[in-house]
Order: structure tokens, then C-alpha cells, then sequence
């Protein structure tokens, strides 16, 4: 395949797809996120999307809703990324990040509800602001402050917060023990009255996340090394902000996320959960005293739960996920008890799963094969509202390249229930089959709106399973941990099986069938036709191919002898064994791997070797590195071209109906 493809009908098709999709929204509000209801409840500030051509990627802008539904506005214009919206206890003041002074470089400004207009910078931090949170008594916020140079999770893309673009471009990239300040992410406090910077704790913390516990602690998540492999060890501090002291009141064997304090500082809730990526946290709910030490485990009837947020001192919103289902619970946390309070068979988010108290209800976003995420009112009852629409023309491009979607379930030989969704496209089965993977391992798939790649090859006649083997969320602790010390045994047979499945309801045709994912889903892209000869053609996007070099060369290595079960010395078989590229003789497949040049959770050279290795074999191979991109494709055209890329090798090797448009 060509270096440039621009010239080539998988170029012009995939181009011409994204183009209709997407061309009728520039300028509009899509993927809103972050809901943050006003105080009195009456608004919802949120993070919308916003496009207006076919490069880069969206930016975020700041909206306003009025909780009925009523009053929709885009409130900020950027340049660049404005995102998490915060109120001040008062509910005058909205506050925010942006970079709009220097691309990548978030400050922290402010909103006047009152007088919405020209943002305010506030007092400027030594670093990028990446978190913030008001006190509950509003003299002062809180920042979490990362410095240029500290990693950013896999789940956003990997890379560092922030680039230099001051130097010239031959200034190499270094690494050292020596210098580990631009690394770090700290704390300070911004006095609200008069401006002044103030550091909080100890500088030799690495903190994660913080929120006030009241006005005069923080409840932080911290580690002593600031590299990404120490937060699956962090722990759980309190910090008294005026003397910078700090004790332990929370350590775990597995991890730790998604902080979040009671307004009067009474209480403290956190996720714990056996995690793969930052950010991606789901699981049971704890609740500590802060003063006592006291933990409670809340029963939360099989849900694991990704998002948290008080209502008020004694009451705590929890939304998370079982099997396929999202999830509200309402937790009484002077009993410690969890009662479901509604459900639905839509994903919840974008990319987090949130849900936030509005009243008696909560505003959160669905989004469905049928819908695009849009922003939902539930009401005391359960009745559902959509309250902010983002359908489009684009939007049924889209959805009408969807013929139907289904859930399937199917058991394996150990008698484990396997769920999925399949997406078919229209017309008659079987059609070619497509096995889509998830990363992680820990993570899962929900009905999503299928998105721009995913409709392209349902439009061309593919059919779709995404599976959730072992491994993944909504199942409980003991369901994600079999894939420990295990990975791509038995959960690369809980996906075959699922194949099986759709091949025996006769929906897929057995010569015809591949196999795409990104990150871990690249690493079954690349392991599954090592194991198994009836794939026709792989894509393995941001893959693990050599467990050997991932455990050193990548920003995950921690994460790597964990999953493994050990380090190579240890478990140096196993590392072999699991490894693609010492596979590769028994790989008979054409597959096409991608890589990010500025990825460092599963660096380009897992790609190149592995494409090496086929090559040596007669296996035909394809790679493909984008020079911009970290983990992932995420910015257009490379999207754009990632698409083509995938179109075209499915269709030489694995082509639809010729019928099939």
C-alpha cells in the first residue's frame, strides 16, 4: 500500500464518507460531557465539541442549559480547548481550563453568570492546570498542577501534557533520573480574593487527583514517583493545607480512582477496582471517615461503578455498569447501602461515565446505535428528556448505516457467560465478520454510537461483534481478574467462541472473517491469528506484540508484570508464550499495523517488529506510523487515512458482497 493514499479510491470513498457525516455539524455542539449542574439547580454547564473543518481534532467549548431544557448556548469561543466547568458555591462565578494562551498550556479562567462575556484569566500556575475544584466555603480553588513533561494516560492519547515548540527541532528528547520536576503533578491553592499561588503539601508527592475535604483538608490520591507506572500503587492521603502535612488513610492491593468528598468533609468515597489504563476506573464503591480510618464497602448489586457524585452529606450518586446495562445508584452513606434508582440499555458518557444530581433527578449522556450522545434529564420518577439535541444530516449517515443491532451472549467450555453486540449492516446474512476488541483488557463495550470507521465498514457490508470477554467491566472484580496472568488465553477463546456463535445463527460467513482493535484489542488483533488460522485479515491498531520490550520500553511496564504475573526473569516463558512476534511463524493472516510515533504506553517499535517478523514469514504485512499521533489515530486527515487504510485491506482480502454500498 501506498506512503500517500490521497490519490486512491480508499482515499476519495473513506474521505467522501467522513466529509458527509461530519460537514453538516462544523460549527455545531456535539459530544457534550462533564455536566455540572449550577448550585440551584436550575443550569447545566457542560463541555461541548466543536468542529469546523476536516483536520485537527474538535475543541472544546464551554455550554449553558437550563435544566428544563431551555436556553441552550455556547458560552466560550476558544481559541483552541476550553473544558471543566466549575461553580462556585455561590453560583456566580463558572470557572474553567483553557489553553487559549498557548496550545496544550491550560490555565485556569472565569465566567460571570451574571454578566456572561469575555473570560477572565486567572492568576497563571507554574505547569498546566489539569484539575480544579473550588472550597466549599469559596475563598480559594484548588489546582492540580502537572508539570510540561508528566505523562498523560493511554486513555487519552498517551505522550506528555504539554509540547515544547521553543526549541529547535534537533534538541533531542531526554530522559533522566536527575530530572524529575517537569514530571511531577502538585498541588497549589488560588486565593480567590486577592490572586496569590499558594503550594499545598509536601513537593515529593506525585498527586493524581485531589478534591477539598471542607475548607481546611484535601483528600488526595498520591505516589512518590511521578511516572505513569506508580499510579496502579497509588494511595489515598490526607493533606492538612495549612501545616502541608499528610497521613496515609487508604492503601489497596488493586487501584484506587475517582475521589470525592462529602460537602461538609464528613466522608470520603472512592472507586476501588482492578484497573489497565488511568482513567479507566470502575468497580466497588468505599466509604471512608476520614478521622477514624472506618472503611465501608458498599454492596452495589454486581454494578461497577464509574462515576460519583454527592447530592448532599449523606447521599451519594453512583453510575456504573452491569454487563451490557448502565446503571444509577442512589448510596445512603450513613448506612452504607446502594438502591438501584434506574437503568438503561443505552452507554452512559463519551469518554467517562458520569452522572450528576440535579435536584431529586441527574443529568447524564446517552448515546446509543440509534443516537448520538446527547444530553438527558432524569427526572425523581425516572422519566427520561432529552435536553440538549446534537442530531444532524451528518447524524443519519451514520445511523442508516446501521441495519440493526442486537445483544448475544453465548458460554464457553468453562461455563462462563460471554456477552457482545453485533451490528449488521442492511441486507441479507451471512455477511462478513469483522471482530472488533476492546483495549484494556479492562474495559467494555456498550451499544455506542458507531462513529465515522465503524459506519464506513458497516456501509460497505461488514457486520460487527464486539465482544466483552473476561477481563471486562460489568461483570465484578473476580470476572476482570481472570484475565491476570492470563492474558490472550482463555479470553482470546471466550472471542473465538463468540465467533462461532454468530456463525452458528448463520449472521456470518465463516470464510470471511477478521479481526481490529486498538491498544490491547491490537494485541489480540496480532495474537488471535497466531492461535487460529481462520482469520482472512487483521488490523492491529497501537498493538503489543512482544511482552518482553513492552515491560521496558513502554510507560506501562508496571501494568505489564502485574497482567503477567511476574517480571521476565520470573515468568520469562510466559512472556514468550503470550508474545505475537515469537508467534509469528504460525500467523498466516495479512495484517495491517498502525502506530503512533509519540505513543509511550505501546511504542511504534511493538508494530515494526511484528511487521518484520511476518514479513520474514511471507505473511503479508503493512505498517503504518503517524508521525503526529500518540495512542491511537485520534486527529483528521491521519483518521481519515487510518479509515482507507482499514477499508482497503478488508476488502482485498476479505470483500463484501459486490452489491454492498
Amino acid at each position: 500500500m501506498e506512503r500517500d493514499l490521497r490519490d486512491t479510491p480508499a482515499y476519495r470513498e473513506a474521505e467522501s464518507f467522513f466529509r458527509r457525516a461530519l460537514e453538516p455539524g462544523f460549527g455545531k455542539i456535539f459530544d457534550p460531557s462533564d455536566p455540572q449542574p449550577s448550585p440551584d439547580g436550575h443550569w447545566i454547564a457542560f463541555r461541548g465539541e466543536r468542529r469546523d473543518a476536516l483536520e485537527g481534532h474538535p475543541e472544546g467549548r464551554l455550554c449553558l442549559v437550563g435544566a428544563d431544557g431551555s436556553g441552550f448556548r455556547q458560552i466560550t469561543n476558544g481559541p483552541h480547548d476550553d473544558d471543566q466547568p466549575r461553580w462556585s458555591p455561590d453560583g456566580m462565578t463558572l470557572t474553567f481550563r483553557s489553553d487559549r494562551a498557548a496550545p496544550g498550556r491550560h490555565q485556569l479562567h472565569e465566567l460571570h453568570v451574571d454578566t456572561i462575556g469575555e473570560a477572565r484569566a486567572l492568576s497563571v500556575v507554574e505547569g498546566v492546570a489539569e484539575q480544579h475544584t473550588w472550597s466549599p466555603d469559596g475563598s480559594r480553588i484548588l489546582v492540580l498542577v502537572a508539570g510540561l513533561d508528566a505523562e498523560q494516560s493511554d486513555a487519552v492519547g498517551s505522550g506528555t501534557v504539554a509540547t515544547d515548540d521553543d526549541v529547535p527541532p534537533w534538541i533531542p528528547e531526554v530522559e533522566s533520573s536527575d530530572r524529575t520536576d517537569d514530571t511531577r503533578r502538585c498541588l497549589c491553592t488560588i486565593d480567590v480574593a486577592t490572586g496569590t499561588v499558594v503550594p499545598v503539601g509536601r513537593p515529593e508527592l506525585n498527586v493524581w487527583e485531589a478534591v477539598w475535604c471542607g475548607s481546611d483538608r484535601i483528600a488526595a490520591l498520591v505516589s512518590d514517583d511521578p511516572g505513569e507506572g506508580a499510579w496502579y500503587g497509588a494511595r489515598l492521603v490526607m493533606i492538612d493545607v495549612a501545616g502541608g502535612t499528610d497521613r496515609t488513610i487508604l492503601e489497596s492491593d488493586v487501584q484506587l480512582g475517582w475521589v470525592r468528598a462529602s460537602p461538609d468533609g464528613r466522608r470520603v468515597a472512592i472507586v476501588e477496582a482492578l484497573c489497565s489504563d488511568r482513567l479507566v476506573v470502575a468497580g466497588d464503591v468505599l466509604l471512608l471517615d476520614p478521622q477514624s480510618g472506618d472503611v465501608v464497602r458498599v454492596d452495589t448489586a454486581h454494578v461497577d461503578v464509574a462515576g460519583l457524585a454527592w447530592r448532599d452529606d449523606e447521599r451519594l450518586l453512583a453510575i456504573g455498569i452491569r454487563d451490557l446495562d448502565s446503571v444509577v445508584l442512589d448510596i445512603d452513606a450513613k448506612t452504607g447501602t446502594a438502591a438501584e434508582r434506574w437503568s438503561t440499555r443505552e452507554a452512559c458518557g463519551v469518554m467517562f461515565t458520569a452522572a450528576a444530581p440535579v435536584g431529586d433527578g441527574f443529568a447524564v449522556v446517552l448515546q446509543s446505535a440509534s443516537r448520538p450522545p446527547e444530553l438527558v434529564a432524569v427526572d425523581e420518577v425516572g422519566g427520561a428528556r432529552t435536553i440538549v439535541h446534537t442530531s444532524h444530516a451528518g447524524s443519519e449517515i451514520i445511523r442508516s448505516s446501521v441495519g440493526s443491532r442486537r445483544r448475544v451472549a453465548w458460554e464457553v467450555s468453562d461455563g462462563s457467560k460471554i456477552s457482545g453486540l453485533l451490528t449488521v449492516p442492511a441486507g441479507d446474512p451471512p455477511f462478513p465478520l469483522i471482530l472488533a476488541v476492546h483495549g484494556g483488557p479492562v474495559w467494555a463495550y456498550q451499544d455506542f454510537w458507531p462513529g465515522e470507521l465503524w459506519a464506513l465498514l458497516l456501509a460497505r457490508g461488514y457486520a460487527i461483534l464486539m465482544a466483552n470477554p473476561r477481563g471486562s467491566w460489568g461483570r465484578g472484580r473476580e470476572f476482570a481478574a481472570r484475565v491476570v496472568g492470563d492474558m490472550g488465553g482463555a479470553d482470546a477463546h471466550d472471542l473465538l467462541a463468540g465467533i462461532d456463535h454468530v456463525v452458528s445463527l448463520g449472521l456470518a460467513d465463516p470464510e470471511r472473517v477478521g479481526v481490529t482493535g486498538g491498544s490491547y484489542g491490537g494485541f489480540m488483533s496480532a495474537w488471535l491469528p497466531c492461535i487460529d488460522r481462520r482469520f482472512r485479515a487483521a488490523v492491529a491498531i497501537s498493538p503489543v506484540t512482544d511482552w518482553y520490550s513492552e515491560r521496558f520500553d513502554s510507560n506501562l511496564g508496571t501494568w505489564t508484570a502485574e497482567f503477567l504475573g511476574g517480571d521476565p526473569v520470573s515468568r520469562g516463558e510466559h512472556y514468550r508464550e503470550r508474545s505475537p512476534v515469537f508467534a509469528a511463524g504460525w500467523n498466516r493472516t495479512p495484517t495491517l499495523l498502525t502506530a503512533g510515533a509519540r505513543d509511550r504506553a505501546t511504542p511504534r517499535g511493538q508494530a515494526v517488529e511484528f511487521h518484520h517478523a511476518l514479513r520474514e514469514h511471507g505473511v503479508p504485512s503493512d505498517l503504518a506510523v503517524y508521525p503526529l499521533e500518540g495512542h491511537g489515530v485520534r486527529d483528521l486527515p491521519a483518521g481519515i487515512d487510518l479509515a482507507a487504510r482499514t477499508l482497503a485491506w478488508f476488502e482485498r482480502f476479505m470483500p463484501p458482497d459486490a452489491t454492498a454500498r
